[in-house]
């Protein structure tokens, strides 16, 4: 079957549902842990680098395979690839809500991010195919995008509500009746893509990106959360050498994953970077958020997720405005003051105290939000204007790569600062009286640290959550600076890369796909 460049009819569009509902599911499934955390730290006893690992494995095998997938994707089938993806993340989600230790609740969050990655390219780039006429696709994307705001959004939520009724593994159970749906309607209702362009795949590429993203990552966290550790100092220069094996590989292979010569066109490249910064600071905060109103605040998990909406208040007004104002203010003034706007909202995070009042933490992350998200709102359209018809593929993988690579990097950089100043403060600061495994559980993680206090005598148990609490705003604090030079820097250099570009772009012309 070969694409047409007509208007979408009544089947497109009711495909266009069937998209989102695994679009929504693997965004949630970013965010869904964070509520559960505690729950993890009490039951499976993980250690803190295996806590990071928990919530990163998932989101960094989804980047490192996102590119891999969506070349996979052009040559076997796109909606062939997303019914594989399909089934792939409902066993994994059985998996890892079994889980009995850590390490095989680590192992199936792997599979996930595997079985993800089959996924996100694969409905981005059905958009694509289905909707030719500009503002039709124009409505599609912001519907795409728009779900995945709101998958962030509503993860948490979700967890929380489980997890005020259920035990943590239900949180995983959520995906499986979406992604069944998926299976049983995509047949009916998607058409089948595959790209006229073949060529060979690229496999030492894919096993290059895989190489480089893991070592590097594992040695960074390392080091922040556990001081000097020799395998990790190693894996930091590991991971840049396959780095640059890969770069060299994109540019001298014949059939490239990633087409490098896209980075040339300076929307797209700019696009790309304020997408990656934009994701790291929101979903980097937003794990110090949660565990703020859990561990600090001593909220239920229900309690908090319903107190983590109101931030969202500010977003929806920021993408309503972003909106608004894309076709009349220029996209480099517009992501400019998105990023002064968070800028804002880390500087207020860094007043954040263990007694401060609660609208103080959700006024923060709420600006926070609103700057960064109001920032994401035009990169979409971006970089489908940008970047020619006949790469539009690999741009899309390119742009969802981004994205993932920044949310991991917010939640691993800024978790992993946050650790290591949350254990320097606790390192001989503890109480007298907590000694041995106790004191070592206290001072891993601030969800251990109330476990212990818990189950010591009155006045001692409060003494350590007071000087717990502490030590954690003291590592959100070192964090937020960090996010706020970020944020400062972030904004120049987005008005730098799209100065050039005018309030308005023009459509990109159809890509034809055949099957």
């Amino acid at each position: 079957m070969t694409a047409t460049t007509g208007r979408a009819g009544r089947r497109e569009w009711i495909g266009l549902a069937v998209l989102l509902l695994p679009t929504l599911v693997l965004t949630m499934d970013m965010g869904v842990l964070f509520f559960a955390v505690p729950y993890i730290s009490t039951t499976l006893a993980p250690s803190g680098t295996e806590q990071l690992w928990i919530m990163d494995m998932y989101s960094f095998l989804l980047a490192g395979l996102l590119i891999t997938m969506g070349a996979l994707g052009d040559r076997i089938g796109r909606r062939l690839l997303l019914m594989i993806g399909a089934v792939g993340f409902t066993g994994a989600s059985l998996l890892a809500a079994y889980a009995d230790g850590a390490g095989q609740l680590i192992a199936a969050r792997a599979l996930l991010g595997a079985a993800g990655a089959t996924v996100m390219p694969s409905t981005l780039a059905l958009i694509r195919n289905m909707f030719h006429e500009p503002k039709q696709r124009q409505i599609a994307l912001g519907a795409w995008g728009g779900i995945l705001t709101a998958g962030a959004t509503l993860g948490p939520v979700a967890g929380g509500l489980l997890l005020d009724h259920f035990w943590w593994g239900s949180v995983f159970l959520l995906a499986i009746p979406v992604m069944v749906l998926v299976l049983l309607t995509a047949p009916v209702l998607l058409p089948e893509y595959r790209s006229p362009q073949r060529g060979s795949f690229d496999l030492p590429g894919a096993a290059l990106s895989l190489a480089a993203v893991l070592p590097f990552v594992y040695g960074v966290k390392t080091l922040a959360v556990d001081g000097w550790d020799p395998l990790a100092a190693i894996a930091v220069p590991v991971g840049l050498l396959f780095g640059g094996a890969f770069y060299w590989r994109q540019r001298t292979a014949a059939h490239p994953l990633l087409d490098l010569g896209l980075f040339r066109i300076r929307a797209f490249s700019g696009a790309i970077s304020v997408n990656t910064v934009a994701m790291f600071a929101m979903m980097g905060f937003t794990l110090f958020t949660s565990q703020y109103l859990q561990l600090v605040k001593g909220m239920s998990p229900l309690t908090a997720a319903l107190w983590s909406l109101v931030p969202s208040v500010g977003v929806g007004a920021a993408v309503g405005i972003s909106s608004a104002l894309a076709g009349k203010v220029r996209p480099a003034v517009m992501m400019a003051s998105g990023f002064l706007i968070g800028a804002v909202g880390f500087a207020l995070m860094t007043q954040v105290g263990a007694d401060s009042p609660l609208a103080l933490i959700l006024t923060a992350a709420g600006v926070l939000a609103a700057g960064t998200v109001g920032t994401m709102t035009l990169t979409a359209e971006m970089v489908v204007s940008a970047a020619p018809a006949e790469r539009a593929g690999v741009a899309s993988a390119t742009s969802e790569t981004a994205v993932e690579l920044g949310s991991s990097l917010g939640i691993a950089l800024l978790g992993a600062a946050g650790a290591a100043v949350y254990r320097s403060r606790l390192d001989g600061g503890l109480p007298a009286g907590v000694e041995g495994e106790a004191a070592h559980a206290a001072q891993d993680t601030l969800g251990g640290a109330v476990t212990v206090a818990a189950q010591l005598p009155g006045r001692l148990g409060g003494e350590l959550l007071t000087t717990a609490r502490t030590a954690f705003t003291d590592g959100l604090h070192v964090a937020a600076v960090v996010g706020l030079v970020l944020a400062v820097g972030a904004s120049l250099l987005a008005y730098r890369l799209l100065r050039h570009l005018p309030a308005s772009t023009p459509a990109p012309t159809p890509e034809p796909a055949a099957a």
